[in-house]
C-alpha cells in the first residue's frame, strides 16, 4: 500500500515523490525494500499487488523494473484513506481467488529483519483462515508519541481489547507498562472476510470500491474508476478495526519503524547521504542534494536536508513540527510544496516539430546517404551516417518507396518523384519474378540471393505500388503489376481465406496485417473490387481466428487449423501489433460501417495499452496472454502504432474518451521522440534499464515513422485545437 502525502519528511518527500520512493535507509527505496521483503511469499503461486495513487505510477514502474519484479498494480484516481484502498485490493483479490488471503503491507516502513517479518505474516495467516482480521502489534522499545497503541487480550496471537490513538509521553509510558503494543498498520485477512466486514461496518467504502474496480481479469495495471471518489476518506482503523469483533493482534518483537519524521530516519542509523563535512559537530542527520556540499561547524542534534529548491534545518527533537511547517508553506511559499516540473509537450507543438524533423532531417538524409546511386535503398545507416553494406531486402525497398511517395503526397518539395522512379525500376527489374511475385533478397549488383516469395514482402510491394499510384506518379503499369501480384497470391489462398508464410512460422497474423493494409490502400486509391473482397476475407480471418474470443487481444502464431500455436509461441502478445490492428480495423470498420470490427478495434487498443510502461511511458515489445510481461525491451515501431491507433479512434470517440485518446496520442509522440536523433536517424531498441542498444538505424523504421505522421496529418484538422494551418511537409 503506497499512500502518503509527502509532508512529514519535507523537503525530500513531497506529493509527487513521497517517502516510500526515497532511499532513506540504504541504497534502495523503502518501497523496494518492502517488495524485496515480501516477494518470497508469492514465488510459489501468490500475487504481489501494489495499490497507489495514479500520480505515482511512474515511480512504481521504474522501481519494480530495477528489482526485476512483476506486480499487479491498482491505481487510485485520488487518495481516500487506507479503508478504500484495502477494500479495492480485497475485491480484486477475491476476483482472482475466492479463497485468497491478503497481507496488507505498508510500503514505507523500515524492518531490517525480513525473515522475521515474513515469519510473522505466515503465522498470522492461521488466524486469517479462521476468519480473523489480524494486525501486527510491535513490542515497544520506548514510550513513543508517534505511534498508536493496541491493547492485546493476551500474548502471541490474541484478540484485541482496545485501539488507542497517539498518546502523550506519560500516557505512552503507562501503556508500555500495561503490555500495550505499537500499532504497525499491517493487516492479514481473507479477502472475503474483509469484504464482509466492510459491507457491514463501512458500506459506503465497500460500494465505492466495488464500483471502481475494473472487471478486466487480464490487466496487470488497472486504474480505479471515478466511482472510487465516492468513498469516504477514512482509515481502516476507524472504518473497521475499532468496530469489528474479528480483530486480532499478533505480537512481534522485530525492529520496526514507520520512519514518520526526520528523528526516526536518524535513529535508523543509515539516513545520511550526499557530500557533507562536519567539524566539531555530533548527532546530525545530513542529506545533501546532488552537486551540493553541506558544511557545518559546532552544531549537534540537527537535521539538515538540502534539495535543489529548499533547505530544512531542524532540531531533531522538533522533527514532528515539520508537518505544521509545511502547512505554513501553503500560504507563504506554495511553489516549494512539490518539485517543479515542466509540462509535457502537447500534441500540436509536438506534431509541428515532427513535421520539421521529417522535412529537414530524415527525408533528406535517407534520400542521399540512404539511397545508392543505382536506386537501391540501404538496409541501415550507422549513427554517423554510413551504409552498413548489408544485402537488400524487398520489404525495405518497398517501405522506402511508400515513405517517399507519401512524402510527395503530403507536400515535400524534395526530389521524391526521382527517388521513387529509380527505386521502382529496381523493384520491377530485380525483385519481381516471372510469376509476378517478389523475391526476398538481392545483392548490391542485383543478383538474387533469396528467391523466396514471402507473404510479408508481397504485402509491402503492394502497399508501395498503391501509395505511388495515390501520389499521382505517372506509371500506367502500376495497377496492372499490383493486380498480377495479387492474383498470384490468391492462387495460394488457404480454405479459410488465409495464407501460409515462408519460414518457421507459416501461420501468423503479422503478414496478413500488412496485406490488409495494402488492400485498404488500393481500395482508397480507386483500385478494382478485388481489393475490397480480399480485405473482407482478411478481416474475417482476424476476427474469427487471430483475436482471442475471451480476451479481446490478438495472438501472433497459430497451428495449421488456425488455433493458437503450442508453447510460448501461442501465448505471445505484442502490444505494438494490438495497436496496429486496432488502427486497421478502425479504418475498415469506419469505411464499411462494421460494428464488429470497430468493437474489436477498441478491445485491441485496450490490450495494447497494457503494454505501456510508466517510466518512461513507452510501449514494450511483448506480453504473455495472461497480461504479464515477457520482454521489457521497447522498440521504436510500437510507439508509432500507438500514435496511429489513438488518433484514428479519437476521431469518432465521445468527448471524454476523445480527450483520453488525444492525451495518449501526445504521450505516444513524446515516446517516439525518445528514439529520434537531431540529424534524421534513430535508435531502435530501448533497454529496460534505460538507454539504447548501440547499433545502426534500420531503414525499415522510416515506414513506421512516416505512417505515424501520415495519420497525424489526416487527423489534424478534426482533432488538434488551435493547430493552425494543416499539417504537411511543404
Amino acid at each position: 500500500m503506497c499512500g502518503g502525502a509527502g509532508t512529514r519528511l519535507w523537503p525530500a518527500s513531497r506529493p509527487s515523490r513521497p517517502k516510500q520512493f526515497l532511499s532513506l535507509t540504504g541504497s534502495r527505496s523503502l518501497f523496494q525494500d518492502t517488495v524485496s521483503r515480501v516477494v518470497p511469499l508469492v514465488q510459489t503461486g501468490g500475487e504481489l499487488i501494489v495499490v497507489a495513487g495514479v500520480a505515482h505510477r511512474h515511480w512504481i514502474a521504474e522501481q519494480l523494473d530495477e528489482l526485476g519484479v512483476t506486480a499487479r498494480i491498482l491505481l487510485e484516481p485520488d487518495g481516500r484513506g487506507s479503508a478504500a484502498a484495502m477494500a479495492a485490493a480485497a475485491i480484486r483479490i477475491h476476483a482472482l481467488d475466492p479463497d485468497g488471503i491478503a497481507a496488507f503491507v505498508a510500503s514505507d516502513h523500515h524492518i531490517p529483519d525480513h525473515a522475521a517479518f515474513r515469519a510473522a505474516l505466515i503465522q498470522a495467516v492461521d488466524g486469517a483462515r479462521d476468519g480473523r482480521i489480524v494486525t501486527l502489534g510491535v513490542r515497544p522499545t520506548s514510550p513513543s508519541e508517534a505511534y498508536g497503541y493496541i491493547k492485546p487480550a493476551g500474548r502471541g496471537l490474541s484478540a484485541v481489547e482496545a485501539f488507542v490513538e497517539k498518546p502523550d509521553a506519560p500516557t505512552a509510558a503507562r501503556h508500555i507498562e500495561n503490555g500495550y503494543l505499537w500499532n504497525s498498520g499491517n493487516f492479514i485477512a481473507a479477502a472475503r472476510t474483509l469484504i464482509a466486514e466492510m459491507q457491514a461496518l463501512a458500506p459506503e467504502v465497500e460500494r465505492a470500491a466495488r464500483a471502481a474496480v475494473p472487471t478486466d481479469p487480464g490487466a496487470f495495471r488497472q486504474t480505479l474508476t471515478e466511482a472510487f471518489l465516492a468513498a469516504p476518506d477514512i482509515s481502516i482503523d476507524y472504518a473497521v478495526m475499532e468496530k469489528t469483533r474479528l480483530a486480532s493482534v499478533l505480537e512481534v518483537d522485530f525492529a520496526w519503524s514507520d520512519l514518520g519524521a526526520w528523528d526516526a530516519i536518524f535513529a535508523a542509523g543509515t539516513g545520511n547521504s550526499g557530500d557533507h563535512v562536519l567539524e566539531d559537530s555530533s548527532d546530525c542527520l545530513i542529506r545533501a542534494a546532488e552537486g551540493t556540499l553541506v558544511a557545518a561547524v559546532g552544531v549537534s542534534n540537527l537535521a539538515i536536508i538540502v534539495e535543489a529548491d529548499a533547505v530544512l534545518v531542524c532540531d531533531l527533537s522538533r522533527a514532528q513540527a515539520v508537518k505544521p511547517l509545511v502547512d505554513t508553506l501553503r500560504s507563504r511559499a506554495p511553489r516549494h510544496l512539490d518539485f517543479p516540473t515542466a509540462p509535457p509537450e502537447a500534441l500540436a507543438p509536438g506534431g509541428r516539430r515532427f513535421a520539421d524533423w521529417l522535412r529537414l532531417r530524415a527525408l533528406p538524409t535517407w534520400s542521399t546517404l540512404g539511397q545508392t546511386g543505382n536506386g537501391l535503398f540501404v538496409e541501415a545507416l550507422s549513427l554517423d551516417g554510413r551504409d552498413t553494406g548489408r544485402p537488400h531486402r524487398a520489404r525495405v525497398q518497398a517501405r522506402q518507396i511508400f515513405v517517399y511517395a507519401e512524402a510527395g503526397r503530403l507536400g515535400w518539395i524534395g526530389p521524391w518523384q526521382r527517388i521513387v522512379s529509380t527505386a521502382l525500376a529496381r523493384i520491377q527489374a530485380d525483385y519481381l519474378r516471372d510469376d509476378g511475385l517478389s523475391r526476398t533478397l538481392i545483392s548490391a549488383s542485383g543478383a538474387a540471393l533469396d528467391d523466396t516469395p514471402r507473404l510479408y514482402d508481397q504485402a509491402f510491394v503492394l502497399l508501395a505500388l498503391a501509395t505511388v499510384h495515390a501520389a499521382g506518379h505517372e506509371d500506367a503499369a502500376l495497377e496492372d503489376t499490383a493486380v498480377r501480384l495479387r492474383e498470384a497470391l490468391l492462387r495460394q489462398v488457404l480454405p479459410n481465406g488465409g495464407f501460409a508464410e515462408a519460414g518457421d512460422h507459416p501461420y501468423q497474423a503479422n503478414a496478413h496485417m500488412h496485406l490488409l493494409e495494402a488492400c485498404l490502400a488500393w481500395e482508397s486509391a480507386g483500385g478494382d473490387p478485388g481489393w475490397s473482397t480480399l480485405a473482407d476475407d482478411l478481416v474475417a480471418l482476424a476476427l474469427d481466428a487471430f483475436i482471442a474470443p475471451d480476451g479481446g487481444f490478438l495472438r501472433e502464431f497459430f497451428r495449421a487449423d488456425w488455433t493458437p500455436a503450442e508453447g510460448e509461441d501461442g501465448t505471445l502478445v505484442e502490444p505494438g501489433h494490438q495497436f496496429e490492428w486496432a488502427w486497421l480495423l478502425t479504418r475498415y470498420g469506419q469505411g464499411r460501417g462494421d460494428a464488429r470490427a470497430l468493437t474489436a478495434a477498441s478491445d485491441l487498443y485496450a490490450a495494447g495499452r497494457r503494454g505501456v510502461t510508466d517510466r518512461p511511458e513507452i510501449v514494450i515489445d511483448a506480453l504473455n496472454a495472461d497480461g504479464s510481461v515477457r520482454s521489457r525491451q521497447a522498440r521504436l515501431w510500437p510507439q508509432t502504432e500507438w500514435l496511429k491507433a489513438a488518433l484514428i479512434l479519437a476521431e469518432t470517440a465521445e468527448p471524454d474518451t476523445r480527450a483520453i485518446l488525444l492525451e495518449d496520442a501526445a504521450t505516444a509522440l513524446r515516446a517516439l521522440w525518445l528514439y529520434l536523433t537531431p540529424d534524421g536517424l534513430w535508435h531502435d531498441k530501448h533497454l529496460p534499464g534505460g538507454g539504447f542498444v548501440p547499433e545502426p538505424a534500420p531503414a525499415s523504421s522510416l515506414y513506421h515513422i512516416m505512417a505515424g505522421f501520415q495519420q497525424l496529418a489526416a487527423s489534424w484538422p478534426a482533432l488538434v485545437s488551435n493547430g493552425g494551418a494543416p499539417l504537411s511537409l511543404d
